[in-house]
């Protein structure tokens, strides 16, 4: 079988593409043909060597694919079910424990690979009806989203959503937003990018090249109210945009990192004056997990996947990805 492996971290000229033999489920474990992965920024970050990794390790958190094999022990699968990854493949339920947050194509081998032993817990199913490229989409972006806005933030019809940017997180977000009778305000960069959020259902864009403190631009929207919550992946240079755009008693779940993860000058009494509830988020358990394909299920949305590569191609997929020349989710087609 063929699976792509960073032979040492720091660039992308690392990943190596190598033969190897199709492993044997244990007692408990699956074997899983992988047919999709989607590329996340932790997985750029990983490439990069921004993310220290042992070297020789198998990239990729997402996967969907099918069971092969069952090891004599498992309860919950069978040969021929269509499955999905978890990212946290040890978190299976209740709140988060750093001994189960071992990430995988992180801390352990991931996906860039045409099979793989895993444990039958360490999966759920995939939803019903969708591609292998649409469900390989699911388990960091579209959880992350999930798991902000409905499990965390409580979202509610008629509530007002401010997302951030067109990357896999706030395109889930809108769309998580939108199959729940909620409001949505999108920043982009570019008109282009702007009308394509508006295609999908944002109600108002903010191009923040124009707008620099955006913020004050969202509350223009609202009537000076802010938003009930905003799904914040910038980190560093927008922190502060994003609190000035929460409403009093509002949600903000923090995710990402994309203009870095250090943050100065945050205004203080923004955030406890309007009594804001910060989340952090980072994915879910498997159970959440469970509950978002349950979601799913009932919904006619798909994902948004802007490009498509093989795995022989992962390393311009990344490039790709560095070049920020995508709008949605980068597929990576593995056994298809």
């Amino acid at each position: 079988m063929k699976r792509v492996k960073l032979s040492k971290p720091g660039g992308l000229q690392n990943l190596m593409l190598e033969e190897s033999t199709i492993p044997e489920p244990n007692d408990n474990q699956v074997l899983i043909r992988v047919m999709s992965s989607s590329l996340n920024y932790h997985d750029l970050l990983v490439a990069l060597g921004g993310i220290p990794v042992a070297d020789g390790r198998i990239v990729l958190s997402d996967c969907a694919g099918e069971i092969v094999k069952c090891g004599p022990n498992v309860k919950i699968w069978q040969k021929g079910d269509r499955v999905i990854s978890c990212c946290y493949p040890h978190w299976r339920s209740g709140p988060p424990n750093p001994k189960l947050l071992s990430f995988i194509g992180d801390n352990e081998d991931g996906y860039a690979t045409e099979y793989i032993a895993i444990s039958e817990t360490s999966i759920t199913r995939a939803p019903s009806n969708w591609t292998q490229s649409e469900s390989a989409t699911l388990p960091c972006a579209a959880l992350t989203a999930w798991h902000a806005l409905i499990e965390r933030g409580n979202l509610k019809p008629n509530q007002t959503v401010l997302t951030l940017g067109s990357g896999g997180v706030s395109l889930f977000a809108i769309q998580f937003a939108k199959s729940m009778g909620a409001k949505v305000i999108s920043t982009s960069s570019s008109e282009v990018k702007c009308n394509k959020l508006k295609e999908m259902g944002a109600d108002e864009v903010i191009n923040y090249n124009e707008h620099k403190q955006w913020g004050k631009e969202v509350l223009r929207l609202t009537d000076g109210e802010g938003v009930d919550h905003v799904i914040e992946v910038g980190g560093g240079m927008t922190l502060n945009e994003s609190i000035r755009s929460t409403k009093f008693g509002g949600h903000l779940a923090l995710i990402g990192v994309l203009t870095g993860p250090s943050v100065s000058d945050i205004v203080l009494p923004r955030v406890f004056m309007k009594q804001i509830n910060i989340s952090g988020i980072a994915m879910a358990n498997r159970e959440s997990q469970q509950r978002m394909v349950d979601y799913l299920d009932t919904c006619n949305f798909r994902p948004i996947i802007s490009d498509y590569f093989q795995l022989e191609e992962l390393s311009s997929a990344f490039q790709h990805q560095l070049e920020q020349k995508h709008f949605g989710k980068i597929s990576i087609s593995i056994n298809s």
